[in-house]
């Protein structure tokens, strides 16, 4: 599905990850990049679901972003990836990416993306899209090789699927793209949803 675009200089895009940014490139939609400039409120999110969680770091993104620029239409989006009731962010270092991959090596593990549309006149739109990933597992080696080529720096769960980490991947249960990190999908049909909301149509 193609993602319905708005007019130019009214989507902007709150984030600094380039596998979004390139997302949004490949499927023709004209925006510009504003990363949030505000740590993430974590310690506001324990007892949240990894859906729940997801949807609100989304959320605080956009937040952040639309306060800056209220004239526009802005996406936020956060992705977490969930095993057996843990939450795996953005591992801290390599002892934390190691533990992740020690964790998720032979696995099926959730990759969940919340994205965020806020755009003027209160028009907000919030969902999540969920990806389940099996993993193979990976050898003591293979894991040291990844740690590594610092692919695991600033991903969700310690792994690229768009890079490398590939040939660990058996199968991927719904959205590629949102494992990459924005489910295009979703965001299609979030963006259709703008266009038929008389409001949006004023916010744009």
């Amino acid at each position: 599905m193609t993602p319905t675009a708005l007019p130019a200089g009214t989507l902007i895009l709150a984030s600094s990850s380039p596998r979004r940014r390139q997302l949004l490139a490949e499927a023709g939609l004209s925006f510009d990049v504003v990363a949030p400039t505000i740590a993430e409120p974590n310690d506001d999110l324990r007892g949240l679901s990894p859906q729940q969680q997801a949807e609100a770091l989304a959320y605080f993104k956009a937040r952040v972003v639309s306060d800056r620029r209220p004239d526009a239409c802005v996406l936020g989006a956060d992705t977490v990836v969930a095993l057996g009731g843990e939450i795996l962010g953005k591992p801290a270092d390599e002892a934390d990416a190691r533990r992740m991959l020690n964790a998720l090596s032979g696995s099926r593990h959730a990759v969940i993306t919340g994205v965020a549309v806020l755009c003027p006149h209160n028009v907000r739109l919030i969902a999540s899209e969920t990806t389940y990933v099996t993993m193979r597992r990976m050898t003591p080696d293979e894991i040291d090789d990844y740690i590594r080529s610092d692919e695991w720096r600033g991903k969700a769960g310690a792994y690229a699927i768009q890079e490398t980490a590939d040939r660990y991947i058996v199968k991927v249960e719904g959205s590629f793209s949102n494992v990459v990190g924005l489910p295009m999908e979703l965001v299609a049909r979030m963006l259709a949803e703008l266009r038929r909301r008389p409001e949006a149509h004023r916010a744009i």
